[in-house]
């Protein structure tokens, strides 16, 4: 093997190394990042997960878009720590964020809000980062964490009482994803399932007449299971409004 081939061995096999060294230590995983030229540093109310404004102002208004870490709607509420690897300006814990829509660009992975990309960088930096516009990133998936704070039905501004029910689930802790929702038909004594009708909104025509009582089904690294609200939302339930279920997922 001549000297060309051998160094192209060689380069390739640094290259493998790099990759694979990227994508294994510390379980982080390698992307690119960007953010949201908003006027108020917010994300946008509009976005892919239906949570509204909840979704620019949770977390501290730590919050991005993601793109293949959407899954169709199951990766809302999902937590990552993000962090830059640019030396003197990126700080080493980088950001935690809550993925509230979906958006894609540039090949980027996260679109995070003004605000969670200036925490990308140390104290008095966060000047020098915006510039850059696009920066690689590795992130990883972390628990969600909301202290003092239950999960949450709120009836999506889109029902229409008592004819047509949609719901979100708020305040999503731990590591898991919400993969199927139903609602107790006391009338015929079964679960009713309810239907995915974009991101993490859940509905329902013809809803039964409550209180209503709910079934999650969470997913996560421990595998499946169900958790059930009973009699959280009351007969009279109002588009917009959110109810409590003194219950927290960990």
């Amino acid at each position: 093997m001549g000297f060309a081939a051998k160094s192209y061995c060689s380069l390739l096999c640094m290259l493998v190394l790099l990759t694979t060294t990227c994508y294994s230590q510390d379980s982080y995983t390698c992307a690119r990042a960007t953010y949201y030229g908003s006027p108020d540093c917010f994300e946008t109310p509009t976005g892919a997960c239906g949570y509204g404004e909840f979704g620019r102002k949770v977390n501290d208004a730590n919050v991005a878009a993601v793109s293949m870490l959407y899954r169709n709607g199951s990766g809302c509420g999902a937590c990552y720590q993000v962090r830059c690897k640019i030396p003197k300006i990126c700080s080493n814990d980088g950001v935690k964020v809550v993925a509230t829509d979906y958006g894609d660009g540039d090949g980027t992975e996260f679109i995070l809000s003004s605000r969670a990309y200036a925490r990308l960088a140390v104290p008095n930096a966060a000047l020098e980062l915006f510039p850059y516009d696009v920066v690689d990133v590795e992130y990883q998936r972390i628990p969600c964490r909301y202290p003092g704070y239950n999960l949450k039905i709120k009836v999506h501004e889109h029902s229409k009482f008592p004819v047509y029910l949609a719901v979100v689930v708020l305040y999503q802790a731990g590591v898991y994803d919400i993969t199927a929702v139903e609602v107790w038909q006391a009338d015929d004594l079964e679960w009713r399932c309810m239907r995915k009708s974009f991101g993490t909104v859940w509905d329902l025509p013809s809803p039964p007449s409550g209180p209503l009582t709910f079934k999650v089904q969470v997913s996560g690294s421990a595998g499946t299971k169900w958790v059930q609200m009973t009699n959280v939302v009351p007969s009279k339930w109002k588009a917009g409004v959110v109810y409590d279920t003194a219950i927290q997922l960990s």
